[in-house]
């Protein structure tokens, strides 16, 4: 059985995940109006995630963090250029320069049910695969105007049928999304 490959992310009103600099300063500052506490599902999520693949952009972003937000899950970096992680990563951190199928296929055939899909050329790269199963997508109020964008150029569109919308009271609004599989 394949693993189920999910995205959970955060963007801006205007589709960007990141300044063009990869800067996530917009981010951290839109926090400040979130009540304590609030996690949106994510804590949820993660409870149900077997893996999680990130691009090297992102690794990099998240060891900038104050701690390892991911705890013991198993990460697997995307990257073409890393050789190696750098010192002080995470113990649960791997590094792999395979394609979307391929990983995806040899982390089911270990056990994987539902993996992680998070950055935008890596989120990009598997729905060109057409291995995106879901998508949550946290939009803040903001407009940046330009930067990283979520989505980018697909061979062909990609349907999705509605799973659920939430809005919160600081202004976030929340988009649930499957992705339709062609017939």
């Amino acid at each position: 059985m394949t693993a189920k490959c999910s995205v959970f992310v955060g963007a801006s009103l205007d589709g960007f995940i990141a300044r063009a600099d990869g800067s996530i300063d917009w981010l951290h500052q839109n926090q400040a109006a979130v009540p304590p506490g609030e996690d949106f599902g994510f804590a949820r999520f993660m409870a149900t995630v077997d893996a999680m693949v990130m691009g090297r952009n992102t690794f990099e972003q998240v060891l900038t963090f104050d701690e390892w937000p991911y705890g013991s899950t198993p990460v697997v970096v995307m990257s073409r250029t890393l050789s190696a992680l750098p010192p002080g990563a995470p113990a649960t951190v791997s590094l792999s320069g395979e394609a979307p199928a391929g990983l995806v296929a040899r982390l089911s055939a270990g056990g994987a049910r539902r993996l992680y899909i998070d950055g935008g050329c890596t989120i990009q790269s598997f729905l060109v695969a057409g291995l995106i199963d879901e998508l949550t997508v946290t939009v803040l109020p903001i407009l940046i105007g330009a930067g990283r964008p979520l989505f980018g150029p697909l061979p062909a569109d990609v349907h999705l049928t509605h799973a659920g919308t939430q809005v919160y009271d600081c202004g976030f609004v929340q988009l649930k999304y499957r992705v339709q599989r062609p017939q």
